[in-house]
């Protein structure tokens, strides 16, 4: 059901009165624990209008996790998004001091101790805040301000609150909107988790700012349908998102008859061909132009198709993008506006814009941010997009941001001569073998990610001779390719897929391939095939996707020493 700006801020209007009835007041704490939903921007607004300050959670997080968080942030209320979110709150609640009332949004959940957001609202319209008084109180915020508590997924140990003010924010919307401006006649369809704060700040707050139509996806597993459904003409997601449609694109290639396949290798030459005139403001040769346009007809305008056919760009973060990736998406017109960011920056530190797009970067600082590397090569911010620092945790905020207001990213990177950012790795990620080499492990298993026969890829190797790389394959372009083969083995087991010896020829060469003009050193030395990707609920990735290689190393040790024996055995 369509929902206008007008009717959005008469039920912010009436949230924000009802909350306040129920004692929430300035500075109070109020967690959202919900899917993407009208609800879910109805309450963060209403919750920033009475100088609230809101904690999103990921709806997939476990009770466990979920416990941490609202008492940590010490949260008085929690609005929850169904009777599978009131569950787990209700298992934690006795062990939660602070936390007064709930509040569900499916009305069919609400019960006993839970209200229904219905009646929230209800409640908020029938004594509502004088209309002024609210407006007056709304504005009465300060920069320094705390708008939300954000807490970080983490790759190792407990997650931290960072406390983002309404400055930071609000910094950071003027500045994306500044270099990416968005319009009123754009349309997004939003699916990465608002509880993800480029999700918060850009398809939320930024798309509100320019008066954007906002789709909110039912679920992850159905953004394909409707991106056909809505036509968006702008969407955000993370490295996977694009990852997924290159694989399928290859893989729907590689099934077609042989003409096909032709064209296709020459339209993708065409279209690389192309954009290395485009991206670097050479005049296109008319020869050029005009097998581009044969190629767009043939191939890239099936691509524009399928995503709806009106898309003017995808933004990315939240992880590195394969430039190769990267260029085939612009050579078909569907530009990929790579970023960076973190949490602490509120999140974003750099984007490439319409106007300045050089692959394998992040772009340049948006207005106001300031960049630096540091001696060890370490990416340093400040500006107003910095965090006001750790919730509760003053020993943690000084680790993080020095006394001069830089804040020390853990990313690697370097500046180019034309301001452009490039990130590396992460500075914890950095693999150092037993001889001292030093390895950047995420470049390397972005080229592993190219082939179409690789879901995921994780190198480890750290402290050791030589360096493995863990791969989970593509098991449905693998079973394909199993049948053309004639691998006599049973394609619904995947453990047995994987172990088959033609199988696993198969993916070395498919995972060695891309890495032929790396260093010896950095080549891994064995590779282990997983039947499974890895998962949140195994702690294997945050709830933002990023792997956490510590709990892979934990959970595949047995498979990990034995590669290592096998390889020194015989070497």
């Amino acid at each position: 059901m369509p929902v206008s700006y007008a009717e959005l801020g008469r039920r912010v209007h009436a949230a924000a009165s009802g909350l306040r009835a129920l004692g929430v007041a300035p500075g109070d704490r109020v967690a959202i624990l919900s899917e993407n939903r009208p609800e879910w921007a109805i309450t963060d607004f209403a919750c920033l209008t009475i100088r609230g300050a809101d904690v999103p959670l990921y709806p997939t997080l476990p009770a466990r996790q979920i416990e941490f968080i609202l008492r940590d942030s010490g949260a008085c209320t929690v609005v929850v998004s169904s009777a599978e979110q009131l569950r787990k709150v209700r298992e934690i609640r006795p062990r939660l001091g602070d936390l007064e009332q709930i509040i569900v949004m499916d009305d069919a959940a609400a019960d006993g101790d839970a209200m229904s957001f219905t009646e929230l609202l209800r409640r908020g319209a029938a004594e509502p805040l004088p209309e002024a008084e609210w407006r007056r109180d709304a504005l009465a915020v300060t920069p320094d301000d705390l708008a939300t508590l954000i807490y970080t997924s983490g790759t190792t140990g407990d997650p931290k609150g960072v406390m983002l003010t309404h400055g930071n924010l609000a910094s950071n919307v003027v500045a994306g909107l500044a270099v990416l401006p968005l319009r009123d006649t754009d349309e997004c369809l939003s699916f990465l988790p608002l509880s993800h704060v480029f999700e918060r700040m850009a398809g939320h707050y930024c798309m509100v700012q320019a008066g954007t139509v906002i789709n909110y996806a039912t679920s992850i597993d159905n953004v394909p349908a409707e991106m056909l459904e809505t036509r968006p003409t702008v969407v955000l997601s993370v490295p996977r998102l694009y990852e997924k449609i290159y694989a399928r694109v290859l893989d729907g290639v590689s099934k077609s008859s042989p003409i096909r396949r032709r064209i296709f290798r020459w339209a993708r030459r065409v279209g690389e061909t192309w954009a290395e005139y485009d991206l670097s403001r050479r005049p296109v040769p008319g020869g050029l132009r005009f097998r581009y346009r044969i190629a767009h007809r043939l191939v890239f305008s099936k691509l524009r198709a399928r995503v709806g056919g009106r898309l003017r760009f995808f933004a990315s973060g939240g992880a590195p993008l394969s430039p190769e990736i990267a260029k085939f998406f612009y050579a078909a017109g569907l530009p990929i506006l790579e970023g960076y960011g973190l949490t602490e920056s509120s999140p974003v530190i750099a984007v490439n814009t319409f106007g300045a797009v050089k692959l394998g970067t992040v772009g340049r600082p948006i207005p106001g941010v300031e960049v630096r590397i540091a001696p060890d090569g370490e990416i340093l911010t400040r500006g107003p997009h910095v965090m006001k620092g750790y919730f509760g945790k003053p020993e943690a905020t000084a680790e993080a941001i020095d006394p001069d207001g830089w804040l020390h990213t853990g990313d690697i990177g370097v500046l180019d001569a034309e301001g452009f950012l490039r990130i590396t790795d992460r500075k914890k990620d950095i693999i150092v073998t037993a001889g001292g080499k030093n390895i950047a492990p995420q470049p390397i298993e972005n080229l592993v990610k190219t082939s179409k026969f690789v879901a995921n890829a994780v190198m480890l190797g750290d402290r050791r001779k030589f360096p493995i790389m863990m791969v989970v394959p593509n098991l449905d372009t693998l079973r394909a390719w199993a049948r053309r083969h004639n691998v006599r083995v049973d394609p619904a087991d995947a453990a047995a897929l994987i172990g088959a010896e033609q199988v696993r020829a198969k993916m070395d060469r498919e995972v060695l391939r891309p890495l032929a003009d790396l260093a010896h050193f950095e080549v891994p030395k064995r590779i282990i095939l997983l039947p499974e990707d890895f998962r949140v609920e195994t702690g294997e990735l945050t709830p933002t996707l990023k792997v956490r290689r510590r709990a892979v190393e934990q959970n595949y040790r047995e498979a990990i020493e034995a590669a290592y024996r096998s390889a020194e055995g015989g070497s």
